[in-house]
């Protein structure tokens, strides 16, 4: 592939689209990137909930970069009421949607598909292949 990026120059990129996108990176290695974000937090005094995006881009010498990506929901105590308004749609593997909470200790909103899209779009623009591999765990 002419004009394609090397490895280190794509890992360099992507991280740092992890950085604009506000995730905050785990331990990089040399073959890959992984971030988490928190999207959604609700708290109160009888307990709360979280949840957070979870990511991870591993490239291979073959130039294919493989991602994953999975939505982890953590409460403790008794979390507070929450009214939750969500819109989601699965092509294949993909799951894509948003989803938006709204509750008296909190809230927030996690679009299932950005960050992944984004992630995509650097890694073709850099003249790799972008493997997505759904249901499985960053």
């Amino acid at each position: 592939m002419t004009g394609a990026l090397d490895k280190a120059a794509l890992l360099a990129r992507l991280q740092q689209q992890c950085d604009t996108l506000g995730l905050s990176r785990g331990q990089d290695g040399a073959h890959g990137v992984s971030g988490t974000i928190e999207t959604i937090t609700s708290k109160w005094w009888l307990g709360g909930r979280t949840v957070n995006y979870r990511m991870s881009c591993a490239l291979t010498d073959d130039r294919i970069a493989h991602y994953r990506d999975a939505i982890i929901e953590r409460s403790w105590g008794l979390p507070p009421p929450t009214l939750s308004m969500e819109t989601s749609s699965i092509r294949g593997r993909k799951l894509s949607g948003q989803r938006r909470d709204l509750s008296p200790g909190g809230g927030g909103t996690i679009d299932f598909g950005e960050i992944r899209d984004a992630f995509e779009a650097t890694v073709k623009t850099a003249g790799w292949q972008f493997r997505y591999e759904g249901g499985r765990m960053p």
